[in-house]
């Protein structure tokens, strides 16, 4: 995969798919992450959670086997959300996961379980914090409308804090990978915070929700239209998706996703060369529902196969004025993405023109008739010369997977195969600021 920071952030180029974890206070009523600030509730009211919340059954090496069936390769776990909860021994606050019921520091055991495995940790920290009275509360999203009773807010006092987080986090578990910030709505800006986590964790990349340019875009969900717009992502870019359709934390009357949905959404951004982050809330006991655990495997057994096609790729679709696929190329092969619902068993690659010698469906191993010939057709159908076309795909034996086709041409052909944007090095490096 392509470097493009040069430095120990480059891990983010080759683990492309993460598992996003929300969990929290919120967990034991089950209904949203931002329960405190969209119910809405009292702090005191809220507060008396603590007192309730015994995750006995959390084992962070249980979450790690079930990321690692799915083919994720990164987690990135939120320390603390809006409700101003920690999940972890914050010397700072007493709202903390060690004065609950369980006791123990949670992302500790977790910092240790990624450790042992090998798998990269970033940080989720959520800058408006509904619990800490020096939060300048002014009703904007995230926040009480006003500052409760007893509070003494203050920017400058509630910033020292967050600071004083940081150092805790990034001094105390451990390497950390990156810094997920989220919902700057105070939209206070202090590059300061950035200088921070590099230099005290270099390998760290940042998201452009915090205080001050970041190292790549975070869409999320299917709300950023480029997303579907674009053929190749022009910089670093980390999707996030959940599992469920309503809430990040764990939300015991949820409307899940479909596989086929998610399947579709991951192929589609790996193959415009961004990262994939998709969520799974853990319940109030520290386990995954075991729906959520399945979904995960499903996911797994349908990606390790076509794996290939998004790993050590670039993306290649200007290859061809196809928009119902997107091509990926490593040196003379070409890989094709059906990242949408496709319409027919066929795939007609304009204005390729040569056949490859292999052509193999990846999903199952099994030989993809490929032809060259021209076609009779109407307005945009009509060829002027012979194209490729992929034949007799098991579109609907395999309804509900998304196929990718590995093409492997010879030197000689490959060398004609028409020339687009393909997303090397130059024409896609990366520049810090770019999402300021």
């Amino acid at each position: 995969m392509m470097k493009r920071f040069h430095d120990a952030r480059d891990w983010f180029f080759e683990k492309r798919f993460g598992l996003f974890v929300h969990w929290g206070l919120y967990a034991i009523k089950g209904w949203h992450e931002q329960e405190i600030w969209r119910w809405p509730v009292s702090r005191e009211d809220y507060g008396r959670y603590l007192a309730q919340f015994h995750p006995h059954r959390f084992d962070p090496d249980a979450w790690l086997d079930a990321a690692r069936a799915a083919g994720m390769e990164y987690v990135v776990f939120t320390t603390k959300h809006c409700d101003g909860f920690c999940n972890w021994d914050s010397k700072y606050t007493d709202f903390k996961i060690t004065n609950t019921p369980y006791g123990r520091d949670v992302l500790r055991l977790l910092s240790e379980a990624c450790r042992k495995q090998g798998m990269p940790l970033c940080l989720y920290y959520s800058i408006p914090d509904m619990h800490h009275p020096g939060y300048p509360h002014a009703g904007r999203p995230y926040e009480f409308a006003q500052p409760q009773p007893g509070d003494s807010p203050g920017l400058e006092a509630y910033l020292d804090y967050v600071r004083a987080q940081m150092r805790e986090l990034l001094t105390q578990y451990g390497p950390i990978h990156g810094w997920w910030w989220d919902a700057n709505v105070m939209k206070h800006r202090d590059e300061s915070f950035h200088d921070l986590i590099r230099e005290l964790q270099p390998a760290a990349v940042i998201n452009p929700r915090g205080f001050g340019a970041g190292d790549f875009r975070t869409p999320e969900r299917d709300w950023d239209n480029a997303i579907n717009a674009d053929e190749a992502f022009a910089g670093p870019t980390e999707a996030c998706q959940s599992v469920g359709l309503y809430s990040w934390g764990w939300k015991e009357d949820e409307d899940h996703y479909s596989d086929f949905h998610l399947r579709h959404s991951i192929a589609k951004v790996l193959a415009k060369g961004g990262n994939y982050l998709l969520n799974v809330g853990p319940r109030a006991d520290g386990t995954f529902a075991p729906d959520d655990a399945a979904r995960l495997r499903r996911i797994g057994k349908w990606l390790k196969p076509v794996r290939e096609a998004f790993d050590g790729t670039v993306p290649a679709s200007g290859l061809s004025d196809n928009r119902h696929v997107l091509l990926t190329r490593r040196g003379e092969t070409v890989y094709v993405i059906l990242h949408k619902p496709p319409t027919t068993d066929a795939v007609r690659l304009r204005p390729i023109g040569v056949l490859p010698d292999e052509a193999v469906l990846l999903n199952d191993g099994s030989p993809v008739e490929c032809v060259v010939n021209r076609l009779p057709g109407y307005g945009p159908l009509v060829d002027a010369e012979p194209v490729l076309r992929l034949r007799g795909l098991p579109v609907n034996a395999m309804a509900g997977q998304v196929l990718a086709v590995r093409l492997r041409f010879s030197p000689a052909a490959a060398a004609t195969l028409p020339t687009g944007h393909q997303g090397t090095d130059g024409e896609r490096e990366f520049a810090a600021d770019a999402y300021a």
